[in-house]
């Protein structure tokens, strides 16, 4: 993203959970916020939205959020009562947060939180108080740091949620970040999404790889960073987290989208896996 500016792809995201809302029944992230967050913006071509590569791309976008949550669930089980969302973006977790014991910390550049700020001020939607921007620029303070100035306990575990941020970084904002993550103690957990060298590819995924590829260039955003499942372990093994799990699109559509009457699913071998790392 630009300087100064918002992310257009955190609008495109936003957008993209909306609609999953109206079209796709029941949806995977039951997401009250993700319309009346957008407001007057919000709009949709049905007909666009129903494509294949639309459909996949919006299930997408739902599952790997909740399959987030679903293991922050699983981390405030075991006591667990930090969760930081990194480049939040238009994300909606804080404004619907089930666990009243758990205090959200909302990563990201200062001009999208400006945004974010008009968009739920338009939206009549509230703070609640157990949410805390962290704006942050990499170029100049580290996360950690960040995290320090607005509150986090560095001294308990947490959990992190990196949604539709790691294709954008350079190898070295990646190793960073895991880097920091992983000298937290243990119980700490992260959940993201990666994607994978357009080699790794069938001809299908290649096809969609280059149709985002394009999309996201062209709103100053390119993608740059990829790994193999086999890469990407020894990344986070090396950063210092013991356990693992990867997730592709066959698991995803077992777990989440299996016996949908719309037939609402992820391609077979899509771009986007998931991953989580516990320390």
């Amino acid at each position: 993203m630009e300087n100064g500016k918002a992310s257009k792809t955190a609008y495109g995201v936003a957008r993209r959970r909306a609609v999953h809302q109206l079209l796709d029944q029941p949806p995977v992230l039951h997401d009250p916020i993700a319309i009346p967050l957008l407001g007057a913006r919000f709009q949709y071509d049905r007909e666009q939205e129903m494509h294949p590569f639309s459909r996949a791309f919006r299930a997408f976008m739902a599952t790997r959020s909740r399959y987030a949550e679903d293991h922050l669930a699983a981390a405030v089980a075991q006591g667990v009562e930090q969760y930081v969302v990194l480049g939040a973006g238009l994300d909606t977790f804080a404004y619907r947060n089930p666990y009243a014991r758990v205090r959200v910390f909302e990563v990201d550049f200062p001009a999208t939180q400006q945004w974010k700020h008009t968009l739920l001020h338009e939206a009549a939607i509230s703070l609640p108080a157990a949410l805390t921007f962290v704006p942050l620029d990499f170029e100049h303070k580290t996360l950690a740091a960040g995290l320090a100035e607005s509150g986090f306990d560095a001294g308990k575990a947490a959990f992190f949620s990196w949604l539709g941020v790691v294709p954008y970084l350079t190898l070295e904002a990646f190793r960073a970040t895991i880097e920091t993550i992983a000298r937290l103690p243990a119980g700490t957990g992260v959940s993201f999404d990666y994607g994978m060298p357009r080699h790794a590819l069938s001809p299908m995924g290649q096809m969609a790889f280059d149709r985002l590829a394009e999309r996201v260039a062209a709103a100053g955003e390119p993608l740059r960073l990829f790994f193999t499942p086999e890469e990407l372990q020894e990344e986070l093994r090396r950063a210092g987290f013991h356990r693992f799990e990867d997730r592709g699109s066959e698991e995803l559509n077992a777990l989440y989208l299996a016996g949908r009457a719309d037939g609402l699913k992820l391609h077979a071998q899509g771009m986007g896996r998931m991953a989580t790392a516990w320390v």
